[in-house]
């Protein structure tokens, strides 16, 4: 019923006609897709596009064989049908979209990408009555699921382990650079520098509400303020850390989070139970900046537990004494 409103057709209502035609843009697709990876990852993982260079002519070649079979059994005319236009069929995910997620996201997806695959070519068995199509179909199925071992033999020609190894190392460094590193520095900027305008109209004014506005003003303005000034000071082409866009939405967006952490517990209208649940927020806060700082910038733990979680109480401390006087 769906798929009449919707304008799809239902898998199980194609024709073996169709069936093949579908194979047909399908590998199709697939191979333009896994040739944008290689020409994302070129630039900076040449190995590895290497791969997805050999796994886009593969398929392309399962293209060739499925045309042919096609107009073997019908004629040269190959009728358009795509995914999209198959009401629950699996759809891929935009090149654009999961390339920015770094390289592992990539090869997690490729892995989904064959797996579904040869589940369609399990299902398109089901609807084959030539013994020719039904045997290209069984090899396509068989070739799919072996995706593991190909990748694997493709990673041993282009990718010994060395050059995986030094890959690996540069997309995180890359991760750390472009997200991380600003996304910290935005999570102390907000953590700690909200403090004590946040605990000094807490502590003046004894009102929830008061310092919920004052805390929301701090955090969002700080959060706008580091956002640009991150987008805007480096562009990263000498510096090489990556997307300024990128990186101010996580310079942003962090320094929004980190003041928000401690400014919103002062929607509860009891004082005292807000301000309570905020400084054990603040605890929270600047225990975890001290964790990713260990995790990622590998800053030995209890120097960052030093520099953070006493440089915040301090922070804390003024703004209260400072509200209170």
């Amino acid at each position: 019923m769906m798929s009449l409103f919707s304008g799809r057709r239902r898998f199980s209502d194609l024709s073996e006609k169709e069936i093949l035609a579908l194979a047909v843009s399908s590998e199709e697709d697939d191979a333009r897709i896994y040739a944008d990876y290689a020409e994302a990852l070129r630039p900076t993982f040449p190995d590895t596009a290497k791969i997805f260079e050999a796994m886009s002519a593969q398929e392309t070649g399962h293209k060739r064989a499925l045309t042919a079979e096609f107009e073997r059994r019908y004629g040269a005319h190959v009728p358009l049908i795509r995914r999209e236009s198959i009401a629950g069929y699996y759809n891929r995910r935009p090149p654009w979209y999961v390339t920015n997620l770094g390289i592992e996201r990539i090869r997690e997806e490729v892995g989904r990408m064959e797996d579904e695959s040869a589940n369609f070519y399990l299902q398109a068995q089901k609807k084959a009555t030539d013994p020719g199509t039904l045997k290209l179909l069984e090899s396509l199925y068989r070739t799919e699921l072996q995706h593991e071992e190909i990748a694997s033999n493709l990673a041993e020609r282009y990718l010994p382990v060395d050059k995986k190894k030094e890959e690996d190392d540069k997309a995180r460094r890359q991760f750390v650079l472009t997200w991380v590193q600003p996304g910290l520095a935005g999570l102390m900027d907000g953590s700690v520098s909200t403090l004590a305008p946040i605990f000094a109209t807490a502590f003046a004014t004894q009102n929830s509400h008061t310092t919920l506005l004052v805390g929301l003003a701090a955090a969002v303005g700080a959060g706008i303020s580091m956002g640009f000034t991150e987008a805007v000071h480096d562009d990263g082409v000498i510096s090489g850390r990556g997307s300024p866009l990128k990186r101010g939405i996580a310079s942003g967006v962090m320094t929004a989070v980190g003041g928000l952490g401690h400014a919103l517990p002062y929607l509860i209208p009891e004082f005292w139970t807000a301000t309570v649940i905020a400084i054990i927020v603040v605890f929270v806060e600047l225990w975890a900046i001290a964790f990713i700082q260990n995790h990622y910038m590998e800053t030995p733990f209890w120097r960052s537990v030093f520099q953070v979680v006493l440089g915040g109480a301090l922070v804390l401390a003024a703004g209260i004494f400072i509200g209170g006087s």
